[in-house]
């Protein structure tokens, strides 16, 4: 292999924004999620987090699908809202919606996936790569969690969101995904710039983590 050989912009974009990753993951509330010690309110108050935050990033499809830039990423089998709503129907019943407002938190975090939207479509990229990859990666933990903490039927209601029936390899996606990355078509500055929005997108995601904390203290 040549040692003069450019990083590619997949590596970079994920060793780059590493720290930031590490710190959404270990935030208190993911960490007491994951251990198993909060209940299944709390499950759900993330997941209706996760209903705003999809659907800023998939409103937005098809207005970007013919994009030169974000367009590549666009891919009907990520999409994740018509999951997210059937999971809350199971977890709040046909009225989940009735009074449902977002976290200060998270409704930043949509507000900034819609200007990227409208306004930037690499720093779309930026979010839609930190929310897809985990969710293909680390969301099967939550998947593993939920099933076995609160008894939901293995990949079924409750639990559709991490299930993606129509990735049947997800690592080759995932190779896949990355080859897409290496190849966005933007110069050095730009792709810098997407790495420091992968920063703020995991940053994003960590306030909601933070104010979900509050609301669920640690119970251990």
């Amino acid at each position: 292999m040549d040692a003069s050989a450019p990083t590619p912009f997949s590596t970079l974009i994920r060793t780059a924004s590493h720290a930031q990753h590490t710190e959404a993951e270990s935030s208190s509330f993911m960490s007491d999620m994951l251990g198993g010690r909060l209940g299944v309110a709390a499950y759900r108050r993330y997941t209706e987090q996760l209903w705003f935050v999809y659907r800023a990033l998939e409103s937005a499809s098809a207005a970007l699908a013919a994009d030169p830039v974000a367009g590549p990423f666009i891919r009907p089998e990520l999409a994740r809202t018509g999951q997210l709503e059937r999971d809350l129907a199971h977890l709040g019943g046909p009225g989940w919606r009735r009074g449902l407002q977002p976290l200060p938190a998270t409704a930043a975090y949509a507000a900034r996936i819609e200007e990227c939207a409208r306004d930037w479509p690499a720093g779309y990229v930026a979010h839609h790569y930190t929310r897809y990859l985990g969710d293909l990666s680390g969301g099967q933990l939550i998947r593993g969690t939920a099933e076995k903490t609160w008894g939901f039927t293995r990949k079924g209601d409750g639990v559709r969101f991490y299930v993606f029936e129509a990735i049947p390899n997800p690592a080759a996606f995932k190779r896949e995904y990355r080859a897409l990355l290496d190849a966005l078509p933007v110069d050095e500055l730009e792709k810098q710039r997407v790495v420091e929005e992968c920063k703020h997108a995991f940053a994003l995601n960590t306030a909601v983590f933070r104010e979900l904390g509050e609301e669920f203290p640690l119970s251990a």
